[in-house]
């Protein structure tokens, strides 16, 4: 039986599986008879730093921005979500009605809650689709949809100081779910705002404890 893998990334998979793949075929005595799918996996023993290669069937999620409780949320890895989630529940506990967004606000993004990332994956690995697919939210919304969204969640209205010379990313990015429709006949379907509700209060509370 061929061990199968699940390899995912929020970065343009395609790239990466062609530098693999070349990888593969000059390890192998007939590159030629190889499918595209097969990649080498180095796995890396943590005793004894040994590096073992194997060929394995491996099915590629995209992943575009996944959010939740549990996950970081402050540290500058974070993403826009949780910071979000986090200078809005601290104005709140603060008093101090101000946050600072990076850039102009208009950046565009898609956000996929943790749920959906956890449902796709195991229909992406369960499958019997072998080419990268996308797996994210085509809910498109502005950096100041965002707050929008968060503010009117915590109840607040803040002031926004705008910081234009700080690293903002591309200027809009969503998940074309065309491939994941066809295959699964089905894409991520919870709101924005119902997983940022749940985001905000996991957040919040995380503030609080820290005091």
């Amino acid at each position: 039986v061929t061990p199968v893998m699940l390899s995912t990334s929020d970065l343009d998979v395609g790239a990466q599986t062609a530098e693999w793949f070349e990888k593969l075929r000059a390890r192998v005595d007939d590159p030629d008879s190889l499918p595209r799918h097969h990649v080498v996996l180095n796995m890396v023993d943590s005793k004894t730093t040994r590096a073992d290669a194997a060929l394995i069937e491996t099915a590629i999620a995209r992943f575009h921005n996944v959010y939740g409780p549990q996950g970081t949320w402050d540290g500058g890895r974070e993403k826009a979500p949780a910071a979000v989630c986090r200078k809005v529940a601290q104005s709140v506990i603060s008093g101090n009605h101000e946050i600072e967004i990076w850039g102009d606000g208009e950046q565009t993004r898609s956000f996929m809650y943790i749920d959906d990332c956890v449902k796709g994956s195991q229909m992406i690995l369960h499958g019997d689709n072998l080419e990268p697919v996308n797996l994210g939210s085509s809910e498109l919304v502005s950096i100041n949809q965002l707050v929008d969204i968060v503010e009117d969640i915590a109840g607040i209205k803040n002031k926004r100081n705008y910081i234009l010379d700080a690293p903002q990313g591309v200027r809009g990015r969503n998940s074309d779910n065309t491939m994941i429709q066809e295959l699964y006949g089905w894409e991520p379907s919870i709101s924005l705002r119902d997983g940022l509700e749940k985001t905000y209060a996991w957040i919040y509370d995380q503030l609080k404890a820290r005091g």
